[in-house]
C-alpha cells in the first residue's frame, strides 16, 4: 500500500495514503531503526532544498555549498512550501520539536533577513511559524520574524503591543 517518507495523522494530497495512528507514531519512535531512517530521509530533503543538518543532537542547519541552485527551485515552485510544512509537521509528530524550530527559524532568516526566498515568505509566516508545538519556543519565533519584517506595521501574525512587550 502506498506510504509517505513524512507520514501525519491527517490526510494529504495523496487520497491512497492512510493517516497515522497514534499507536503507529509510538512504535516508530520506540524503534531506533525507524527513528535513523526518519532522520536520514529528513537530511536528503534537506539536501534537496539546499539545507544541511550540523548537529543531530540539536536539529540546527546552515546552507549547503550548492544552496543558490537549489534556493531557485524552491522560490519556482511553490508545491514545496506543502512539502516542508509536511515536514515540520511530521517532526513535531515524531517528538523532533526542537528540528522544528530550527527549520522554521531557518527560512524566516533566509525569507526576511537575507532575502533569498522570497517566494516561501508567506508560507514560512503563514504556515511554517504555526506548525510549532511548543507555545514559547512559536511565540519566540513570531518575534523575531516581528523583529527582521519590514514594513513593521504589516505584521499581522501577531499582536504588535505584545510583541513590543516582548521579553
Amino acid at each position: 500500500f502506498p506510504f509517505r517518507l513524512f507520514p501525519l495523522r491527517e490526510h494529504g494530497m495523496n487520497w491512497r495514503a492512510k493517516p497515522l495512528t497514534c499507536q503507529e507514531i509510538q512504535a516508530f519512535k520506540k524503534s531506533k531503526e525507524v527513528m535513523q531512517r526518519f532522520i536520514r530521509a529528513y537530511q536528503l530533503m534537506l539536501r534537496f532544498y539546499g539545507i544541511i543538518l550540523i548537529n543531530e543532537e540539536t536539529g540546527e542547519l546552515k546552507r549547503a555549498d550548492n544552496w543558490a541552485e537549489r534556493f531557485q527551485n524552491l522560490n519556482r515552485f511553490s508545491h514545496n512550501n506543502l512539502r516542508i510544512t509536511r515536514i515540520l509537521k511530521c517532526l513535531g509528530e515524531m517528538g523532533y520539536e526542537h528540528y522544528q524550530v530550527h527549520l522554521v527559524k531557518f527560512f524566516l532568516t533566509e525569507t526576511l533577513v537575507k532575502e533569498t526566498l522570497p517566494n516561501v515568505k508567506r508560507s514560512a509566516l503563514d504556515y511554517f511559524l504555526f506548525t510549532i508545538r511548543s507555545k514559547r519556543k512559536r511565540r519566540e519565533l513570531v518575534h523575531y520574524a516581528w523583529q527582521h519584517f519590514k514594513p513593521r506595521g504589516s505584521f499581522v501574525w501577531g499582536p504588535s503591543d505584545k510583541l513590543l512587550k516582548y521579553r
